[in-house]
């Protein structure tokens, strides 16, 4: 197949990012001639919270990816759409997952096209702050759209229901591999002064109000003085989202069993933390998905998960980790007394073995099947 493939690479950084880019690959690696159309740019600061949003290490480059739209800057997309035109795909592929994109979307997916037919990739079908203008606006690049991949049942559900005549397929992320060599577990728990009867349970990922790092906080606040846990929350706060949780850690008295580590979290810092981690934890209150969750399985880590939208999808129950309710801090500090003991090597084993269920190849094909039934 002739493929043009949309979306962010290097040298953003990002789960869109590294998920488009091991998609390029793995559809390279399938034997397809692949279009990688990149941007120039993403975000002006008013919609971004972060400090930079490039890391050069976060995404490997892509032979023959070209760089040239920006989702803001509506001069550029007309070059992008008239390159995407003369390779002459089969298909346009496109990762969906907020407002900000769809001025551009809509400019390239033009009703009139004579284009190909689009697949789109629904990371999320709004935006998880979405008012009616955001979803209005998504809802009308989805419908440009020909058929869709998502990474959940209820996605799957939702974009049924909104476009009963489109095709859905649904397959769970894969993990991201790491580049780097797997540092050495003990090392790195003797550098961050872990006792060898303590755990430590690990958040990572963008800190926004949804993902629940304050009820987390306040689990940690009910658990026994003679508790071994230990937390680090690793990611990037969300307007002032960190100096509200420095001082909940400060309220709480948890300075001696918790860590804040607020910012970007490189590749190579994540590998560090997860090497050491006995237990991911995610204590969303609502959301569809995680890119970290089968990051974290892969690496034979189990996870702690509330049993929201597909997160039930990827980690089992008793097997490869826990579901609890959300929005209770008391069901996340049970959940961690019970696996304190002997269960979690059991999880931690089962997490290694069933972590590959879902590879990129597989996720790849799951694309195919939809550009063939088109």
């Amino acid at each position: 197949m002739r493929l043009t493939v949309f979306g962010p690479a290097f040298p953003f950084r990002g789960g869109i990012a590294s998920t488009t880019t091991a998609l390029v690959l793995a559809l390279k690696d399938r034997g397809h001639d692949v279009q990688f159309l990149t941007p120039r740019r993403q975000y002006p600061r008013v919609l971004f919270p972060g400090t930079d949003d490039r890391d050069p290490e976060a995404c490997p480059q892509v032979a023959g990816a070209e760089a040239l739209f920006a989702p803001l800057e509506p001069w550029t997309w007309q070059g992008a759409r008239r390159r995407a035109l003369e390779f002459g795909a089969d298909a346009w592929i496109l990762p969906y997952w907020t407002w900000a994109w769809a001025p551009m979307w809509l400019a390239m997916l033009r009703k009139d096209s004579a284009g190909p037919p689009t697949v789109a990739v629904v990371h999320n079908v709004y935006d998880h702050d979405a008012g009616p203008i955001k979803r209005w606006v998504g809802r009308r690049v989805l419908a440009r759209c020909r058929a869709f991949l998502t990474h959940a049942e209820i996605l799957k559900s939702e974009l049924e229901t909104a476009f009963p005549k489109a095709p859905v397929s649904v397959y769970p992320l894969p993990a991201v591999m790491s580049r780097e060599m797997k540092p050495e577990r003990e090392a790195v728990r003797a550098s961050m002064g872990l006792a060898s009867d303590q755990r430590l349970a690990v958040f990572l990922g963008l800190i926004r109000p949804y993902k629940g790092v304050d009820c987390l906080l306040e689990a940690f606040a009910l658990l026994p003085e003679a508790s071994p846990w230990r937390l680090v929350v690793a990611g990037e706060p969300w307007g002032k989202l960190g100096d509200d949780l420095k001082e909940q850690v400060r309220t709480l008295n948890l300075g001696d069993r918790v860590q804040l580590e607020m910012g970007w979290v490189p590749e190579a810092e994540v590998d560090r933390l997860l090497s050491a981690a006995d237990l991911l934890v995610l204590p969303y209150r609502t959301g569809t998905q995680s890119a970290v969750a089968p990051m974290a399985l892969s690496r034979g880590v189990p996870v702690l998960s509330t049993d929201v939208g597909g997160l039930g999808e990827v980690v089992e129950e008793g097997v490869s980790g826990v579901l609890v309710e959300p929005n209770s801090s008391r069901a996340l500090a049970d959940a961690l007394l019970k696996l304190e003991g002997e269960s979690l090597e059991q999880l931690a084993a089962g997490a290694l073995t069933h972590s590959g269920r879902w590879t990129w190849s597989g996720y790849a094909e799951a694309i195919e099947n939809l550009v063939e039934e088109l």
